[in-house]
């Protein structure tokens, strides 16, 4: 209630990514004060009761973060300790990059959603690789989201992502392949099942290569992240390269470039401009690809449901619907620190 009262209404003066490196700077602050992470996991954290099991290990919850928010891995620890069951950094490229040009980062309240063309704005693979080798992984889970450098030629995409793998391999408890976001142009075409399956059979040799598995079953699992755009058809052919290829998992979904069934204005959305939507107009969509992934894959591989969920029943819901997990990220933009828990709960 506090939140939504008096912290958001203060923060959306500021704009959208202003807003963004507020937060982010004052987890930072959060996590440098001593006992701060243990604070708030006093006030923050998850029942007991709604630990769950995923990627070989005990979760707090199954609601976890989305990629998109810590994109650096700088503040992951504070977001374990706000409550969430496992955090995914990134996206993450080989090379540093400063993104698109700002403004890239909006809010369409009436909606409950948000448009954004970041551009996978990082410090490269390196540097984050670097950040993540400090970390104590007795804290949480921590997931790695892969994507191509923008300035990366298509036929030199597989060598791009492999080199990013074999740099954060051995400093993630998953990794997931980011071959959907919107924002990189021809990121999308490495959806196609003739261009994903070698990528992903070279990010997965080299993930070996970095971290060699003593045996089958305790490799580092390694998802794909789809776009909720792909048509039906499309869907089923990734899913099944996924068994085809023994993966580990599947993200559902990315954002989304439709803009249909929107309440803000013509003109609202247009002065957003290009760029993924995300949140509450993405619920719909988002279970209809969890579902139809869920059949095609079989009870096996993890599904991690993202789009839209923001109210307990949802979570409730994509369980219901296959995910093995769940993700937020808008979600938390409106209904403010408090939501991991809630959900848990």
């Amino acid at each position: 209630m506090l939140y939504r009262a008096l912290i958001r209404p203060l923060l959306y003066r500021l704009s959208a990514e202003t807003a963004h490196g507020l937060i982010v700077g004052l987890l930072r602050v959060a996590a440098s004060i001593p006992l701060g992470l243990a604070l708030l996991k006093l006030f923050f954290g998850p029942p007991k009761s709604a630990r769950v099991k995923a990627f070989g290990r005990e979760l707090p919850s199954a609601v976890g973060l989305a990629a998109g928010f810590d994109k650096e891995a700088h503040v992951f620890e504070p977001l374990l300790a706000l409550g969430f069951g496992f955090v995914e950094v990134g996206t993450i490229t080989a090379q540093p990059q400063a993104g698109n040009p700002k403004p890239r980062l909006f809010r369409l309240p009436k909606d409950r959603a948000l448009i954004n063309r970041m551009g996978f704005n990082n410090a490269g693979a390196q540097a984050v690789a670097g950040r993540l080798a400090m970390r104590d992984r007795s804290r949480g889970v921590v997931g790695v989201n892969i994507g191509k450098t923008k300035v990366t030629p298509p036929e030199q995409a597989i060598a791009d992502y492999v080199q990013s793998a074999k740099l954060l391999a051995p400093h993630a408890d998953y990794m997931v392949v980011n071959v959907s976001s919107p924002n990189t142009p021809g990121l999308r075409d490495l959806q196609a099942v003739s261009q994903l399956r070698p990528l992903l059979t070279a990010v997965r040799e080299a993930i070996d290569a970095a971290v060699p598995p003593t045996s089958q079953a305790n490799r580092l699992p390694l998802l794909v992240k789809i776009a909720p755009d792909l048509a039906d058809d499309d869907i089923d052919a990734v899913a099944a390269l996924a068994l085809e290829l023994g993966l580990d998992g599947i993200v559902a979904t990315n954002t989304t470039i439709g803009r249909s069934g929107l309440a803000s204005t013509p003109a609202e959305i247009e002065a957003c401009g290009a760029g993924g939507l995300s949140g509450a107009p993405l619920a719909t969509r988002s279970l209809e690809v969890l579902r139809r992934i869920r059949a095609k894959l079989g009870p096996g591989p993890i599904v991690i449901s993202v789009g839209g969920i923001e109210r307990p029943e949802q979570v409730r819901e994509r369980l219901a619907a296959g995910a093995t997990l769940v993700q937020v990220y808008t979600g938390l933009i409106y209904e403010g620190p408090t939501l991991p828990s809630r959900l848990a709960q």
